[in-house]
């Protein structure tokens, strides 16, 4: 009798855990499961912390708002939020919003936002406003980054002092042999040429160059992106390197994949720890 029922609950547990879908996994750099609790422990006491995403996965940005909460309840005032889906040239709109001095709707109105962002972004700008955090805008205005694309990197210099201020501080270096640019150039070939990571990069630049000045010792920066922005330790975090090796950064990343128990060998190492979500996850464009 003993014999039967344990065979029974072996085949009732295996059943149960065959209707198991979890949503997300997450693993360290080297393709380990790992968790949350693991990923908050270690990311809080870096300066700088990048969350790569797939724009459209809701697992990111459902985790990011959790991410901040947590970074939150532990920084208080020394936590620092910046996004890529911000243009440096809004920060003053930006700025007038969190401090209540305009309504959401003339934020929203004069703000170049994305198509997504009152599902995906507005929750952590609600939330650094409410609690009186500031949210840097650190991408550069796309009307110079597609200057750039159209005619070349050296066309920056002839913009207006102004029109400077919400750029990396030129002459800006790229190094084309980066992977991810030295791609981005094999990509474009006669079609575009340099000007396709060119534009890439004064992207990556311009963002290392608002998350540097608006972060200082004892605060940690969460900085909110692409993937590949910060992928491999390349694109923003590579500038940030360069600027100064000093600073501490820790990197997240997003993936998907058809089964998620084990991560798949080339994601391995693309960041400090890995997101990974089932490729037939709802989206939210």
């Amino acid at each position: 009798m003993k014999y039967f029922l344990l065979i029974q609950f072996s085949i009732m547990s295996f059943w149960v855990s065959g209707q198991h879908k979890p949503a997300y996994q997450i693993f360290n750099q080297k393709g380990k499961l790992s968790n949350y609790p693991e990923l908050l422990k270690k990311s809080q006491k870096a300066d700088i912390v990048f969350f790569g995403e797939l724009h459209n996965n809701p697992i990111a940005h459902w985790l990011q708002l959790a991410l901040v909460k947590d970074f939150f309840k532990q920084k208080k005032e020394n936590l620092v939020l910046g996004a890529e889906m911000l243009e440096s040239d809004n920060q003053l709109i930006l700025d007038e919003y969190l401090s209540g001095l305009i309504s959401v709707k003339k934020f929203e109105e004069e703000a170049r936002l994305w198509n997504n962002y009152k599902t995906d972004y507005k929750p952590l700008v609600d939330f650094a406003k409410m609690q009186q955090l500031r949210f840097i805008a650190t991408n550069i205005p796309r009307r110079y980054a597609n200057l750039v694309f159209k005619q070349g990197l050296n066309q920056l210099d002839n913009l207006s002092i102004t029109a400077k201020k919400y750029i990396a501080p030129l002459p800006i270096e790229v190094d084309l042999e980066v992977p991810s640019y030295k791609k981005l150039l094999e990509m474009a070939g006669e079609h575009g040429g340099e000007n396709f990571p060119h534009a890439q990069a004064v992207k990556d630049a311009t963002m290392a160059h608002f998350i540097e000045k608006n972060w200082s010792k004892g605060k940690l920066f969460l900085h909110f992106n692409g993937s590949y922005h910060s992928d491999d330790q390349e694109g923003i975090v590579w500038f940030i390197r360069k600027s100064n090796p000093k600073i501490n950064t820790f990197t997240i990343t997003t993936v998907s994949q058809k089964e998620i128990s084990s991560l798949n060998e080339i994601y391995q190492g693309k960041a400090d720890f890995i997101i990974c979500v089932p490729e037939d996850m709802t989206t939210t464009y």
